[in-house]
């Protein structure tokens, strides 16, 4: 099995409703994401997908979060911008856009700084 990982960013406000303690607050980060792909074949060049495809991929996904005040953007109008529904949405979009017939999306991590993050994966 191969394993493909890029990382990309972006920068964003959030609050996290019903929170009881600093997070309450509206606060930012300068968010790190993880996108790892898996395959147990490669194409005929000898590889699984293009890593700037799947930065593209990605990047276009977190464009319209990018330097926005996240609980104004949907779904985080209606779910809590927690780092945990972020790697969710994000993990769901991408799905979305992978050509399945080559490639699985393995996991989404998203880090709020150096020490924290929070991973979905199915």
């Amino acid at each position: 099995m191969y394993e493909l990982m890029i990382e990309t960013g972006f920068s964003a406000a959030h609050q996290l409703r019903g929170y009881k303690g600093k997070c309450e607050e509206l606060h930012g980060h300068n968010w790190r994401v993880q996108v790892i792909i898996s395959s147990d074949r490669l194409n005929d060049i000898g590889i699984v997908m293009d890593f700037h495809e799947l930065k593209a991929l990605a990047e276009e996904v977190i464009s319209p979060i990018d330097h926005t005040f996240l609980n104004n953007v949907f779904p985080f109008t209606e779910i809590n911008p927690s780092s945990e529904n972020i790697a969710k949405w994000i993990y769901d979009s991408i799905g979305k856009k992978i050509p399945k017939k080559s490639c699985a999306l393995s996991s989404v991590t998203v880090w709020e700084n150096d020490t924290s993050s929070a991973t979905y994966y199915e």
